[in-house]
């Protein structure tokens, strides 16, 4: 899985350095207003709030954005009511399945812009279910694995519930149950470590190796184009582009 988690590890930092940052923000927001909006404004009873906080805080959004955000999902913002979550999935370039996680105040735009972004870029979009099957939710934690040493971060990592670390490239990938992230970015950050990201995700069960840089760029070119979408928060794929090709590629 080096592959795909190289990938995120590369797009969480063209993340946070983007000078579309102002618009991920947005998105950001978006996710803790309606999490706030359906759960109630305290993070500690409202798990889609935490988390939603945790992602922003990765990265680098500001306090006072977040608190705005959970206000105005508190109050009787009317953003909020209108906006709706919707799951796409589909097969990209080299029969990649592709899960799409968007909010939406308008689920007909959305749908049609995100057929039209499969259908130009080699790939299809699927029915309910056709794809879900291959990826299983959970807590994912990255550290940046120079000067780390493995031990003392799995130990670490344990004392916070996380059940399994691995070394992916130059970046340690520790992941845990949904409802253990929070106390797993903590334990890890008192230990001492310094952590890229916490975040959800939807971890494949299966890859699809792809080694052509021609099919790896036009994989890559989907998930940027479906990222790119104002309404799209998550994209995830099973693709596993080793390391020297995604290098080549990611740029």
């Amino acid at each position: 899985m080096s592959g795909h988690s190289k990938w995120s590890s590369i797009k969480h930092k063209k993340g946070a350095a983007d000078k579309k940052r102002g618009k991920l923000f947005s998105k950001l927001s978006r996710a803790i207003i309606v999490a706030a909006k359906e759960g109630g404004p305290d993070p500690a009873g409202n798990l889609a709030l935490q988390n939603a906080i945790e992602k922003a805080k990765s990265y680098s959004m500001p306090k006072d954005n977040i608190d705005r955000a959970i206000a105005k999902g508190a109050g009787t913002d009317a953003d909020a009511a209108s906006f709706e979550t919707i799951v796409y999935e589909g097969y990209g370039p080299s029969g990649v399945a592709v899960i799409v996680e968007a909010l939406t105040d308008n689920r007909n735009r959305t749908a049609g812009e995100v057929r039209h972004t499969f259908a130009k870029n080699d790939g299809n979009l699927g029915t309910a279910g056709a794809v879900a099957w291959l990826f299983e939710r959970r807590g994912i934690v990255l550290v940046e694995a120079d000067g780390v040493d493995e031990d003392e971060l799995m130990l670490a990592a344990a004392e916070g519930g996380a059940d399994d670390v691995v070394l992916d490239g130059t970046t340690f990938t520790v992941s845990c149950d949904v409802a253990d992230l929070v106390a797993v970015r903590e334990a890890i950050e008192a230990a001492g470590f310094s952590v890229d990201s916490a975040e959800l995700t939807m971890v494949p069960k299966t890859t699809v190796e792809v080694a052509d840089e021609g099919e790896a760029k036009k994989i890559l070119r989907l998930m940027d184009q479906l990222e790119d979408n104002d309404d799209v928060q998550d994209v995830y794929a099973n693709f596993d582009i080793p390391e020297q090709v995604l290098e080549a590629v990611a740029g």
